[in-house]
């Protein structure tokens, strides 16, 4: 099948599986090319992946050896890697002008990490994926297409995944919930894994928030967004630095970041449990005078309200704290990663002095 036929084909399917008041505007190829060739930035997030990055490598280089009319370069962003994943990414560096590395300066997790690696890439766009081979760098060229004929993005979307199947079970029902509540329309089992406009990383940039959701903010943008489908593989090397607090707030910031249901559903549960404790108070109240020698009081009834009431109380407000915690996160305005070194890149300007608030938003 031709490449641009392939991808038409591929963005009907996306827009069959779901109708368009669920889903973000996806493209619609009308053949021809709108853009051809130019130059492309590849984001390569790390943390102890020393197995992998020459495989990265290698695969990389030989993608874009099938695509001689784009000029590409590599940025590595090194999470502070206990391993020996830097010493290895500065051996590349050092045989190969194309490729640059970031060291930060402690490991700043794995949002900020590759989006300040997305705000410091190069290209007419960026490709941004992880260095731990789940992400097959053979799907290049079907982003480039995609790219080529109008998508603003183009994503890759795990048709199915080598996990274990309750995994993927409790992944499916998660982006079912999130999507269901989103004031956006999301994609399901997008991790981030694609191509990005220059325009759109600019747009990104303008969103200047601390601790975004990339997944969701190509939704919120609204551009055009071209779907790619893989099967994902298992790890070859390495294990996983995902682990269960991680990927629960991956999951918070993805609901936080887009809904604002949770909070409304805390306000009308206060109501509802406010008025049943009420009825149930005033039922007892009547029951106790109508039976006074029968009924006795106890201490049962009293009990077991106090504890109903205190753990929806707990749960609530640890439903607001999120939202305080994702408010807290924007007002602070620190960096989004403080970086140890740099490879083969040009060293980023500091201000003498660190703007305020105030001067930041041009106010005096």
């Amino acid at each position: 099948m031709p490449q641009a036929s392939q991808m038409e084909a591929l963005s009907n399917q996306a827009n069959a599986g779901a109708g368009h008041a669920s889903r973000p505007e996806l493209a619609t190829w009308h053949g021809g090319r709108l853009r051809h060739g130019g130059h492309v930035g590849l984001v390569l997030p790390c943390y102890n992946e020393e197995g992998n990055v020459d495989e990265l490598y290698e695969r990389l280089v030989k993608v874009f050896e099938g695509l001689p009319d784009y000029t590409f370069e590599m940025l590595f962003i090194d999470n502070a890697s206990t391993d020996g994943t830097a010493a290895k990414i500065r051996a590349i560096v050092a045989r190969d002008p194309r490729v640059k590395l970031i060291v930060n300066a402690r490991n700043f997790g794995h949002i900020r990490s590759p989006f300040h690696a997305l705000m410091e890439s190069a290209g007419d766009c960026v490709i941004a994926m992880c260095t731990d081979l789940q992400d097959p760098p053979e799907l290049i060229p079907q982003f480039i297409a995609a790219w080529e004929q109008g998508a603003s993005v183009a994503v890759g979307q795990k048709k199915t995944s080598a996990e274990s199947a309750l995994f993927w079970m409790i992944r499916s029902l998660y982006y079912r919930i999130a999507r269901s509540m989103a004031e956006v329309p999301l994609l399901e089992h997008v991790t981030g894994f694609g191509l990005y406009d220059r325009r759109v990383v600019e747009i990104m940039r303008r969103f200047e928030d601390p601790y975004p959701y990339v997944r969701g903010l190509i939704c919120e943008i609204g551009l055009p967004i071209s779907v790619v489908q893989y099967d994902q593989p298992l790890r070859k090397r390495g294990i996983t630095k995902n682990n269960f607090f991680t990927l629960f707030d991956m999951a918070m910031l993805g609901i936080t970041s887009h809904s604002k249901a949770p909070l409304r559903f805390a306000t009308l549960a206060g109501f509802l449990l406010s008025g049943l404790s009420l009825l149930a108070a005033v039922l007892f109240l009547v029951l106790k005078l109508c039976f006074w020698y029968v009924l006795p009081a106890g201490y049962a009834p009293a009990v077991i309200s106090i504890f109903f009431l205190a753990s929806v109380q707990i749960f609530l407000i640890g439903l607001v704290g999120e939202y305080v915690g994702a408010v807290l996160a924007q007002v602070r305005h620190r960096p989004m990663v403080v970086e140890a070194s740099r490879g083969q890149m040009p060293t980023p300007a500091v201000p003498e002095t660190a703007p305020s608030g105030d001067a930041r938003h041009g106010k005096s």
